[in-house]
């Protein structure tokens, strides 16, 4: 009894967990990210959602945050990265590098976004 009250708990408790991560929503169209710019909180796991809306494949690339993945024509994939520090972390489609740009802006706690796209 103790033993699936614990499991219970557990379970409770991931729930909980993952019901606090935070999420970014970032759309590919006509080789771009919209929006090119994300932000994300300092020191925290984020699920980035790439949802492709154009009919050609791409690849989510981005050395800085060690990341790489092939999203398929009208398809998403999810990326988690962090927890990252403050800064600036760029990443690329490797299908369309000149066109398909941008990055992500991890803030400090207490910064708020400096400028919107």
């Amino acid at each position: 009894m103790l033993r699936l009250l614990l499991s219970a708990c557990l379970i409770v408790i991931s729930l909980d967990v993952l019901a606090a991560r935070p999420e970014v929503v970032v759309r590919l169209k006509d080789h771009l990210f919209h929006p090119a710019k994300v932000y994300v909180p300092a020191n925290k796991k984020v699920k980035l959602i790439i949802i492709n809306d154009d009919d050609d494949p791409e690849e989510f690339d981005s050395f800085a945050l060690n990341r790489e993945k092939v999203i398929f024509g009208q398809s998403k994939a999810n990326l988690f990265i962090g927890p990252l520090a403050p800064g600036t972390y760029p990443f690329f489609g490797q299908y369309h590098p000149t066109t398909a740009q941008g990055e992500v802006i991890v803030l400090s706690p207490g910064e708020e976004v400096a400028d919107v796209d």
